[in-house]
C-alpha cells in the first residue's frame, strides 16, 4: 500500500477517534447530571443543605459563574490575541520574552491571594475576580497565539508576499488560518483555567458556585460541599467540550 493511503488511513482513524470522544463525553455528563438531580431530591438532607441546594439558587450560582468565567475569557481574547499577533511582528518580536515572562507571573502568583489583594483596591468583588481571572488565564492564549503564527511555514508567507500581498493580508489570510489549531487549543486551556478559578470569586463576594464550597466548608455541610465540586466539574468538562466542538470545526480542511 503507498504511503499517502496509509496517512489518509491515518488520519480518518484519528478523526472518527476524535468524534467518537466528542459524543461520549455529553453523555458522561449528562448521566452524573442526572444522577446528582435524582440523588438531591431522594437524599436525607437537612432543611439547611436543601435550602442551599434549591434548584433556584444553584441555577443563580451557576449564572453567576458561567458570567465571570464569559467577561474574563471575551476580556482575555480582547487583550491576548491582538498582542500575540503584535509581538510576532518583526519590530515587536525582542519584546516577546518580557511579556510572556510578565504572563508567567500572573499565572504563578497563588490565585486566591491575587483575588483577594485586587479585592482591596476594587470595591466590587464581581470585578476585582474578573480581573485576577484575566491575569491567571492570559497566558495559555497569548502564548498559543505567537506559537501558532511563529509556526507557520515561511515559504507560505513569503509565497503569498510573492503574489503582490501586503503584511495584513498575508496575517489574515495566510498566517492567522494556519494558525487557528494552535490558538484554539490555548483558547480552551485558558477557559477551563477560567471554570476552575472562578470558585475563588466566592471569597470576595463575586458570586459563583464557589459559595456552594465556602458553605459547606465553613458549616460542615459536605454535602454541599461536595455537590458544589461536583457541579464546576461538570461545567468545566462541559466548556472544554463545547471547546473542542469548535476546534473540530474551525480547524482548517487538511490540518
Amino acid at each position: 500500500m503507498e504511503r499517502p493511503e496509509v496517512a489518509q488511513r491515518v488520519l480518518a482513524t484519528a478523526r472518527s477517534a476524535s468524534w467518537r470522544g466528542l459524543i461520549a463525553q455529553p453523555i458522561a455528563i449528562i448521566a452524573v447530571l442526572t444522577g446528582f438531580v435524582v440523588w438531591l431530591a431522594l437524599a436525607p438532607i437537612t432543611a439547611t443543605e436543601r435550602t442551599t441546594l434549591a434548584p433556584r439558587a444553584l441555577w443563580t450560582a451557576t449564572l453567576q459563574h458561567l458570567s465571570l468565567t464569559f467577561v474574563s475569557a471575551v476580556l482575555v481574547l480582547a487583550i491576548a490575541i491582538p498582542l500575540g499577533v503584535l509581538l510576532t511582528r518583526r519590530r515587536f518580536r525582542r519584546l516577546g520574552a518580557p511579556i510572556l515572562a510578565i504572563a508567567n507571573i500572573g499565572q504563578a502568583a497563588p490565585a486566591v491571594g491575587l483575588v483577594v489583594l485586587l479585592a482591596i483596591f476594587i470595591t466590587s468583588g464581581y470585578w476585582a475576580s474578573v480581573l485576577a481571572l484575566v491575569l491567571y488565564a492570559a497566558l495559555p492564549v497569548l502564548r498559543n497565539t505567537m506559537i501558532g503564527v511563529r509556526g507557520v511555514d515561511e515559504r507560505l508567507v513569503e509565497a503569498g508576499r510573492g503574489m503582490g500581498m501586503s503584511s495584513t493580508s498575508v496575517l489574515f489570510r495566510i498566517e492567522l488560518p494556519l494558525a487557528v489549531p494552535v490558538m484554539l487549543a490555548g483558547i480552551r486551556t485558558a477557559l477551563v483555567l477560567l471554570v476552575g478559578t472562578a470558585v475563588l470569586a466566592a471569597f470576595v463576594n463575586g458570586g459563583g458556585l464557589g459559595i456552594l464550597i465556602v458553605t459547606g466548608v465553613n458549616l460542615y455541610l459536605y454535602s454541599v460541599l461536595v455537590s458544589g465540586a461536583l457541579l464546576i466539574a461538570l461545567l468545566a468538562l462541559s466548556i472544554d467540550w463545547l471547546g473542542r466542538i469548535v476546534e473540530q470545526v474551525a480547524r482548517p480542511k487538511g490540518l
